[in-house]
């Protein structure tokens, strides 16, 4: 049975992600958020969206990117 590469849970029904390259399993959303989405340069925030990115850093959104120093990023077109 699968074994989640996160908590090691066994679970029947794990998905697969590859991720750059590297194909990780898990046994639930939680756990693949937890082990490889971004996180917000200046919150520490998990970005489960799109989120922004500027100069190799990702923000969870316009004001913490700007509390961060960068400007000219916007949440919408």
């Amino acid at each position: 049975m699968p074994r989640c590469d996160h908590c090691g849970n066994e679970y029947d029904k794990s998905l697969d992600i590859t991720w750059e390259g590297t194909t990780h399993t898990f046994d639930c959303f939680e756990c693949a958020i937890a082990e490889i989405a971004p996180e917000c340069a200046q919150c520490g925030v998990k970005i489960i969206g799109h989120g922004l990115e500027a100069n190799g850093q990702f923000f969870c959104c316009r004001n913490c990117a700007e509390t961060a120093g960068v400007s000219g990023l916007r949440d919408r077109v």
